[in-house]
C-alpha cells in the first residue's frame, strides 16, 4: 500500500533524493517543542516536493509551472486533487489545524514558478523581491506556529533572505550549469568588468569575485536586523533556534567571503555545526523575551 502511494505521488513530484540533513540549517530539530516538530516536518516535506519540481533539469518549465500551480491549489483546499498532492493537503490539515495562515505555503509555490520563468537578476531589489516569496515565508510559518507577534518578521525576514542568498552563492554554478538560472546580479557583474558567463568558469573570475562579494556585504547589512532575532521572540525554544541559525549564517559568509564556489563546494562542517549549535542554544536561552 505504501508502495502504490509512492508512486502516485511521484507522477506528480520530482524527487531529488535531498532531505532536511542537505539544508544549511537544522530542520524542525530538538530545540523545537516536540509538539510542534510535526508542523514543522509537513511544511518541510511541502517545500522540498516543490523545490524538487521547479529545480528537475528534465522537466520542461510549463510542465513544472503546471505541477507546481495543481500543489497551490490542493494545499488551497481546491476540489480534484487527490494523493498524489498528500503534502500539500497534509500542510493544509497542519496550517488549519495551528492557525498558521496558508500564504505562507502559497508564497512558496509563486517563488518556484518564478524560478521557471525568470532566469536573472538585474538588481539586489530583484533579488531581495525574490526572496520575500521564497525565503521569508519560512521565518514567518514559525514565528506564527509559535504564536510570537508579527513584529518579528522585520527579524525573521532579514535572516531568511541571508540564507537564501548565501545559498545561491553556494550553488552558483550547479544553477547556471543545469538550469541556466543566474542569481548573481548580472548588471554587477558588467559594472565589475565581466558577465554572467564568468560563472561557467573553473574559479572564479575577479569580476565575478567583487559582484560575490557586493552580495555578501548586503547580506551583511541585513544581518544586523538578523542578529535581534532571538531577543525579538517569547518562544525560548524558537529564541535558542533561531540564534543557532543566525550563528551559521554568518559563519556562511564568511566562509563565501573566503571561498571560491567555483572551485569547490563552500559548505558548513561538522565543527560549524557544533560551536554554532551549542553558542546558539546558550545565547538564545537568555536572549527570549529581552525585546530586539
Amino acid at each position: 500500500m505504501e508502495a502504490a502511494a509512492e508512486t502516485v505521488q511521484n507522477a506528480i513530484e520530482a524527487p531529488s533524493g535531498k532531505g532536511a540533513a542537505d539544508e544549511n540549517f537544522p530542520v524542525g530539530s530538538f530545540l523545537l517543542p516536540k509538539r510542534l516538530r510535526p508542523h514543522v516536518a509537513a511544511y518541510y516535506a511541502f517545500a522540498r516536493a516543490i523545490d524538487d519540481i521547479a529545480d528537475d533539469a528534465n522537466l520542461p518549465p510549463p510542465e513544472k509551472v503546471r505541477r507546481l500551480r495543481a500543489f497551490d491549489a490542493a494545499l488551497r483546499g481546491e476540489a480534484g486533487y487527490g494523493q498524489e498532492f498528500a503534502k500539500a493537503h497534509d500542510l493544509r490539515k497542519s496550517m488549519n489545524a495551528t492557525n498558521v495562515p496558508i500564504i505562507h505555503g502559497s508564497d512558496l509555490v509563486a517563488a518556484f514558478v518564478q524560478d521557471c520563468e525568470k532566469l536573472r537578476y538585474h538588481s539586489w531589489e530583484e533579488v531581495l523581491g525574490y526572496c520575500e516569496k521564497s525565503a521569508n515565508p519560512v521565518g514567518r510559518f514559525l514565528l506564527d506556529l509559535h504564536g510570537e507577534d508579527q513584529s518579528g518578521y522585520r527579524y525573521s525576514d532579514a535572516l531568511c533572505t541571508v540564507l537564501q542568498i548565501v545559498n545561491h552563492l553556494q550553488d552558483c554554478a550547479d544553477d547556471k550549469r543545469n538550469l541556466d538560472r543566474v542569481y548573481v546580479i548580472d548588471r554587477w557583474l558588467v559594472e565589475e568588468g565581466g558577465s554572467v558567463e564568468d560563472i561557467d568558469g573553473e574559479k572564479s573570475s575577479p569580476a565575478l569575485r567583487r559582484a560575490i562579494d557586493r552580495m555578501l556585504d548586503g547580506c551583511d547589512a541585513l544581518m544586523r536586523d538578523a542578529r535581534r532575532l532571538p531577543f525579538a521572540l517569547k518562544s525560548r525554544h524558537l529564541a535558542m533556534e533561531s540564534a543557532v541559525i543566525v550563528r551559521l549564517a554568518d559563519r556562511l559568509i564568511e566562509l563565501l567571503r573566503r571561498g571560491d564556489p567555483l572551485a569547490a563546494r563552500v559548505a558548513l562542517k561538522k565543527p560549524d555545526f557544533a560551536f554554532a549549535g551549542i553558542a546558539g542554544a546558550i545565547s538564545g536561552y537568555f536572549a527570549a523575551g529581552k525585546g530586539a
